[in-house]
């Protein structure tokens, strides 16, 4: 492994403070700027972690000679502008999920991309997550056979979240149920049906004229006779948070857990007998990582483990650390980053077009190429 090492910030200190640390014990990391627009937050998050360089203006930051990489943590409408401002400043970027929030952002960000040469990867927490890694695991060694359907939800209560979440359509935070489904063929969507059901509470509604309590996609799989479903919800919706994945092979099936602190099944063809449903205990993957960052998969090494996105993500799976590495390493050209751009915009797209898909009745609706 290289010894070079990566200089980078982070724009966006709540959620984003958990990877503060991972950085700063990455041997190919310097942990070398913070920025946050509240002065006193900031000060508070830099005197912490004993970062010196602090920025409150993100024009400023990028101006930074010194500054190799930008990680994004911002609120959602802020994706696209501030991960375009990066690159056009000649800077590497990792940013939080959403890549963006409309089809067009999605092309910009593309072309943008391909004209700096630089590095852009969608912090994308589900396909790093022990639980996919552990299916991957499983599919790539044959276990599962011949993969027959996939599936994906993700339902979460957003009631109490900042003032851009109320209203949102569900498809457009979809990244989370969508990625594994097509990370784990290492393909793309092609195309999307989608339909809404329900109905949120009134007030919430005019925000993005979206009215539906959830959405359910199936998505057709480019180059592949696998189809996909997805379902998502954002309000009004009574269930405990669930971000789970399925995998239905002709040998055997992996079925997410359906509540917490359960263990998942997989069921086993068992010719000529019936199938055979197991709860198995799913492993850790820190040792993919290395050894100063491993213990960044467990809780008791989260430095912010009461943040809300933590708590209701089940910890996201182990998955920063893993997100940190591959970064990391595409910056330093010894791996590509998964997912790069025309990826990430992909699986951003798959959820654009479902919501478009569900407001027009459930019209089939083309994914561009990115």
């Amino acid at each position: 492994m290289s010894t070079k090492k990566v200089r980078v910030a982070i724009v966006g200190l709540g959620f984003g403070a958990e990877f503060i640390p991972i950085y700063q014990a990455h041997p190919n990391a310097e942990m070398a700027a913070i920025c946050r627009r509240n002065v006193k937050e900031l000060n508070a998050c830099g005197d912490k972690y004993k970062i010196a360089k602090r920025y409150t203006s993100y024009e400023d930051l990028l101006k930074d000679p010194d500054i190799d990489a930008i990680h994004i943590n911002s609120p959602i409408p802020d994706h696209a502008s501030q991960s375009l401002a990066a690159l056009k400043a000649g800077k590497h970027v990792a940013c939080t999920v959403p890549m963006a929030t409309t089809l067009d952002e999605l092309h910009v960000l593309c072309d943008a991309q391909r004209k700096s040469g630089k590095v852009y990867m969608m912090m994308e927490t589900v396909v790093y997550a022990r639980e996919y890694l552990f299916v991957k695991e499983l599919y790539d060694k044959g276990e599962l056979g011949r993969l027959q359907f996939l599936r994906g939800s993700h339902q979460q209560d957003m009631d109490g979240w900042p003032d851009y979440w109320p209203g949102l359509p569900p498809m457009h935070y979809a990244t989370h149920c969508v990625s594994p489904c097509l990370a784990i063929l290492g393909k793309l969507a092609e195309s999307v049906v989608c339909h809404g059901s329900g109905r949120i509470r009134e007030e919430l509604i005019p925000k993005y004229n979206s009215p539906f309590a959830l959405e359910t996609a199936t998505f057709k799989i480019r180059g592949s006779d696998v189809v996909a479903e997805v379902t998502r919800s954002l309000f009004d919706t009574a269930r405990q948070y669930r971000e789970s994945f399925d995998a239905t092979g002709s040998k055997k099936s992996f079925e997410w857990q359906q509540v917490e602190n359960e263990d998942p099944v997989i069921h086993t063809r068992g010719l000529p007998e019936p199938e055979i449903p197991q709860r198995v205990k799913v492993p850790d993957y820190a040792h993919l990582l290395p050894e100063p960052i491993r213990k960044f998969t467990m809780p008791a090494a989260i430095q912010d483990a009461d943040h809300l996105s933590f708590l209701q993500g089940g910890g996201h799976g182990g998955s920063h650390p893993h997100l940190t590495h591959n970064f990391l390493m595409a910056v330093l050209g010894e791996k590509v980053a998964m997912p790069d751009a025309p990826t990430s915009a992909n699986w951003t797209a798959v959820g654009i077009c479902a919501h478009m898909s569900a407001m027009k009745g459930g019209e089939r609706v083309e994914i561009p190429n990115f």
